[in-house]
């Protein structure tokens, strides 16, 4: 009977270095590991090298930065996706994608198992097992790390007893992940919530005192909702928001350190680098704000949240998903234009924004003398829209009383 194949995710990092080893010990099966190039700024095939010397017995590597930033990134920028208002979503924009090329691989090479090094408390396990599940209904699903509940540390002295060169150490136990959208860290002294975010965490982005003392501008142009081009030049998507990084992180921008509610249902405290996608979002709003009516507006910002809770819950192969989508596609027919930011000591700040298709007009809104607003049209438009609240006055809230009743949501004292 042919031995089985396992497909594992591998990053190199502690937990999947440390996972070639153990399933070679727990399970009867080959090994073949899987590497995406996301743009986390590491040699695939220095880690892939890195797998077979650890004992697997195939390893694949693949560059995806392009599919990455075109078919996932890029709808997430337009729907202006951020988990609770704060988090782009790079890690979990970048599952899905490492998923499905998993199963493909799996496909192709006759592959019976697939395993992943996600914790049993994180939302990755979620991403991973919830496509594997969708696309790939067959494959046997392995989580090594959740079934031998080793804490960093044993784990640790596992790569040590085993030869296995790894970046963290027991002093500086965090546990990262990064992308060309942002980059994530957690672990270690972060997971007291007073504790401020060590220095050593970030690499990414300078100390906001510590920025330049002058502040710099970059120009960003869009198309329909997709960045074109910075400074009048145009380029990738994966050109801008390596280069938009580089300069918005120089000047501190892009830190977040929030305490956010995970999908297992409990509260962890997380540090994000995203200094391009920060940029990028706040310019791509500032556009919309040009272009798109206050209902779209209004609607919008419920899509977007939507549009975060689906992405991070693990949900991007999903009909709500393509739903979603159609609407924030449609929405991006007129958001071309170009906007101005101000890098400055952490702050990424609007500093202009012109678009063709503008609903802006200086006539209407101007207040010297090229004023073209109807005023006395104001009068009979007051008049209307006050016209239900003043029935409803006279006819129930005043008909009773001499004085308008001015109702009470603070409880009364106990004293």
């Amino acid at each position: 009977m042919a031995k089985g194949k396992v497909v594992l995710a591998y990053s190199g990092g502690l937990d999947t270095s440390v996972m070639v080893p153990w399933i070679k010990e727990n399970y009867d099966l080959d090994i073949a590991t899987f590497t995406c190039d996301l743009g986390q700024g590491q040699d695939i095939n220095a880690i892939r090298e890195k797998a077979l010397k650890s004992g697997a017995q195939e390893a694949f590597a693949s560059d995806v930065r392009s599919t990455f930033m075109e078919n996932f990134v890029l709808p997430a920028l337009m729907a202006n996706a951020l988990y609770e208002g704060r988090y782009p979503l790079a890690t979990a924009l970048g599952r899905p994608l490492i998923a499905y090329e998993m199963c493909q691989l799996a496909k192709e090479i006759g592959a019976t198992h697939v395993a992943h090094g996600c914790t049993g408390k994180g939302n990755d396990q979620v991403r991973f097992e919830v496509t594997f599940r969708t696309l790939a209904p067959q494959l046997k699903i392995i989580a090594p790390v959740r079934e031998w509940k080793m804490t960093r540390p044993q784990a640790l002295d596992y790569a040590a007893k085993h030869q296995i060169p790894v970046e963290a150490t027991k002093k500086s136990p965090y546990s990262v992940d990064q992308n060309l959208w942002g980059r994530s860290i957690e672990c270690g002294a972060l997971e007291d919530p007073w504790n401020p975010p060590p220095k050593d965490a970030f690499q990414w982005t300078t100390h906001p005192e510590e920025a330049p003392s002058e502040p710099e501008w970059i120009e960003i142009g869009f198309d329909r909702g997709r960045p074109i081009s910075l400074n009048g030049r145009e380029m990738t998507l994966v050109e801008i928001t390596e280069e938009v990084g580089k300069v918005a992180g120089k000047h501190g921008v892009g830190r977040i350190d929030v305490v956010e509610n995970r999908l297992v249902g409990i509260k962890s405290r997380e540090l994000y680098e995203a200094p391009a996608a920060v940029v990028l979002i706040e310019a791509h709003k500032s556009l919309e704000d040009l272009t798109l009516s206050k209902e779209s507006l209004r609607f919008k910002t419920l899509v977007a949240q939507q549009y975060a809770d689906l992405v991070y819950n693990g949900l991007w192969f999903s009909a709500f998903h393509q739903d979603l989508m159609a609407y924030v596609a449609s929405s991006q027919r007129y958001v071309t234009g170009r906007v101005r930011v101000k890098l400055y000591r952490g702050n990424a700040m609007i500093d202009g924004r012109e678009a063709e298709h503008s609903l802006y007009s200086k006539t209407l809104a101007t207040y010297d003398e090229a004023d073209g607003f109807d005023h006395d049209a104001a009068v009979g438009f007051i008049r209307l829209w006050g016209l239900s609240q003043q029935t409803q006055a006279r006819q129930q809230l005043l008909a009773a009383a001499k004085n308008v009743p001015v109702p009470s949501i603070i409880p009364p004292s106990d004293k």
